[in-house]
């Protein structure tokens, strides 16, 4: 699983010319499912993900999580950031989860959100998206779920 994570000022999500997520000051997250992720490596990408502390505090140092600044998410399945460009110039997402399945594990880590997070809004699995974004910093980290949580156990 690779979560892509981007502080935001704010950022919003159209499909079909309608706006159908949308937040102020948070995260925006490209959510990438392969094809072995389960809800355990779920979960604990998640409790990375909602953990970090990525915002400043008085003094400008990174310090304050998304909690502490009432911050809000925005959860985007992006099944390209399963692409494998080691051989020709077009990708193969060979890695990434089938549809059903990483429909199902997008649903997850969305209701695993709303469990905690105070606002969390969503794009449409498989929908043509367009996503607008105001970067932070611009402030983006990846998590990678073979990093995080290599033989399944959190680091």
């Amino acid at each position: 699983m690779r979560f892509v994570i981007q502080r935001v000022s704010s950022a919003s999500v159209t499909i079909d010319g309608a706006v159908t997520g949308k937040i102020g000051q948070g995260f925006l997250v490209l959510v990438g499912v392969a094809q072995t992720d389960t809800k355990i490596v779920a979960d604990k990408m998640i409790r990375k993900m909602l953990g970090l502390r990525i915002f400043g505090d008085e003094e400008g140092k990174t310090n304050l999580g998304l909690a502490d600044v009432d911050g809000e998410l925005l959860l985007v399945s992006q099944f390209t950031l399963y692409a494998d460009c080691k051989k020709g110039n077009r990708p193969s997402f060979i890695q990434a989860g089938k549809p059903d399945m990483a429909n199902e594990m997008y649903e997850y880590i969305i209701s695993e959100c709303r469990k905690t997070a105070k606002i969390v809004e969503t794009g449409s699995f498989g929908a043509d998206m367009k996503v607008e974004l105001l970067n932070d910093g611009p402030f983006t980290i990846l998590l990678d779920s073979e990093e995080i949580c290599p033989g399944d156990s959190i680091q």
